[in-house]
């Protein structure tokens, strides 16, 4: 999940089981597929794939998977073709979700899609419903006692980052998109490491959730990264850290 960024930190910290991390390469792989076939090969300049080629690296993907993904794409190996698509609505406690998919079947996807947002007692909404209350940016989460909060704060500024805001293991610096790439790259060249650097759709404001309202959109997201289309999900709910401690528990 991203959009959220305090519980996607925490995910990201999180150890992957083999599973786990063979359906995060596939994911990576549809995106750099997709990505290379809309914006060429050379990663000078298509954003998009160098993004994505980083991400895959991050990952520990190999080199020769994401050669072959890149040559799917551009069609110097057979492949299949993608569709792109996004389904906004609400999960429990009114939150809104989005949900960005790559697809070989926009028909299935749809059905199994909404078949998880019933599941769920959510409820999916029309084109637009949700989208509203996001905006696309990047961020990146450093753990506090890594570097001192003057020097990061002096770094994301001189590297052109628009905030950083501090959580309570981490400091958060956001990024425009179109800067994400510099300001990450002026973070590695100090050999500072991140616990999370990504683009995401942040949310304008946020709904604050009681305990059985988190423990259900929890498992709600949960459900929709599991499916093998959903690339990523966005949501703008709040949990305290109180709430967020207990549930890890269970």
């Amino acid at each position: 999940m991203s959009g959220h960024s305090k519980w996607a930190s925490i995910k990201h910290k999180k150890a992957a089981t083999d599973a786990r991390r063979g359906k995060l390469f596939s994911k990576l792989i549809k995106e750099i597929t997709v990505s290379a076939r809309q914006g060429g090969r050379d990663i000078e300049t298509n954003a998009r794939l160098r993004v994505a080629v980083s991400r895959a690296k991050a990952a520990n993907m190999p080199s020769d998977n994401i050669e072959r993904a890149v040559k799917r794409g551009t069609g110097e190996l057979p492949g299949v073709s993608y569709e792109e698509l996004i389904y906004e609505g609400y999960g429990p406690g009114k939150a809104a979700i989005m949900v960005e998919v790559l697809t070989d079947s926009k028909n299935r996807t749809t059905t199994e899609i909404r078949h998880i947002f019933s599941k769920a007692g959510a409820n999916l909404g029309a084109t637009g419903c949700v989208a509203w209350m996001f905006h696309k940016k990047g961020i990146i989460a450093i753990p506090k006692g890594s570097v001192p909060e003057e020097t990061l704060i002096e770094i994301a500024l001189e590297s052109g980052a628009e905030d950083v805001r501090t959580t309570e293991d981490s400091y958060e610096v956001t990024t425009l998109p179109q800067n994400f790439e510099k300001v990450k790259a002026k973070f590695d060249d100090k050999k500072i490491a991140c616990s999370l650097a990504d683009i995401t759709m942040d949310p304008h404001s946020t709904v604050k959730l009681k305990e059985k309202e988190a423990e259900q959109i929890l498992k709600f997201i949960d459900a929709l990264e599991e499916h093998d289309d959903v690339q990523n999900v966005y949501a703008n709910f709040d949990i305290s850290d109180e709430i967020l401690e207990k549930l890890e528990k269970t």
